[in-house]
């Protein structure tokens, strides 16, 4: 009887089932304890389509934040691998880096916000340098430690075959390393998302985290929720859409998982 339920077609729809349980709680509750500062759901979703659903608040805010994010994304990921796998294979890089990494790993990201803007100003570069700092060091510690743990087997029978140092690198210790190092990006996507939320908030004229700033600072109080919303959804599909890469670049790797 459950599996009916929850299951149409092969989908299992027990978590819409309980975020639908979830909003319609949050309806009775507002119907009961009325307050300007906890709007219903329904006030919510009026502002959110005819306020934020339009194409000039998708352009000035919307399209922003998600460039910036995907660009902070991305920086992320090349610096995290490209420095990652040089620690972890190469000791004497690993050696001369390792206080610098452990140093700067430990400074809270959004303490540079200040530092960014004074030296790239309040655009876009500052915020998108903010989230690639507050973004690398999971990828970088992922690529370090599945760049160090690759089978010696792998690499022997690489040399064996007489590829070269850079092949080697290219073709046995990056692939091997990957699933580990997708691990490390399922990690820094939710830290980029927070830190150009946290950058718009301090210093800027448009993005998501902007928007919900300011409808807080003039009490448009279902503005603010539908701005959280939308955020929230932007976070959900930039997930699923990496879940699927994922899926994609590691299928080799989940298909060996499936036949253990």
């Amino acid at each position: 009887m459950y599996k009916r339920l929850v299951h149409v077609h092969g989908v299992d729809l027990s978590g819409w089932i309980v975020l639908a349980a979830l909003v319609g709680a949050w309806q009775v509750i507002t119907l009961w304890y009325r307050s300007t500062f906890f709007p219903p759901p329904s006030l919510v979703l009026n502002a959110l389509v005819d306020q934020l659903l339009t194409p000039a608040i998708l352009t000035d805010h919307l399209l922003p934040s998600l460039g910036r994010v995907l660009g902070g994304f991305l920086g992320a990921t090349a610096t995290g691998i490209l420095f990652g796998v040089l620690i972890g294979y190469w000791r004497p890089v690993r050696d001369a880096l390792d206080p610098i990494v452990q140093f700067l790993r430990s400074i809270p990201a959004p303490v540079v916000i200040p530092m960014a803007i004074m030296i790239l100003g309040i655009g876009n570069a500052a915020k998108t340098a903010v989230i690639i700092f507050g973004a690398c060091p999971p990828v970088l510690l992922n690529a370090i430690d599945g760049t160090r743990h690759v089978s010696s087997l792998l690499k022997d029978t690489a040399r064996v075959f007489q590829r070269t140092p850079l092949e080697i690198v290219r073709e046995v210790v990056l692939l091997a390393a990957l699933p580990q190092v997708f691990a490390g990006l399922r990690v820094s996507l939710p830290i980029a998302l927070v830190l150009m939320v946290v950058s718009e908030m301090v210093a800027s004229t448009n993005g998501l985290g902007y928007f919900i700033l300011r409808a807080q600072r003039t009490f448009r109080v279902p503005e603010m929720y539908a701005g959280i919303v939308l955020l929230g959804t932007l976070g959900y599909f930039l997930n699923a859409g990496f879940m699927t890469i994922e899926r994609w670049v590691l299928r080799w790797h989940f298909g060996y998982q499936q036949k253990r």
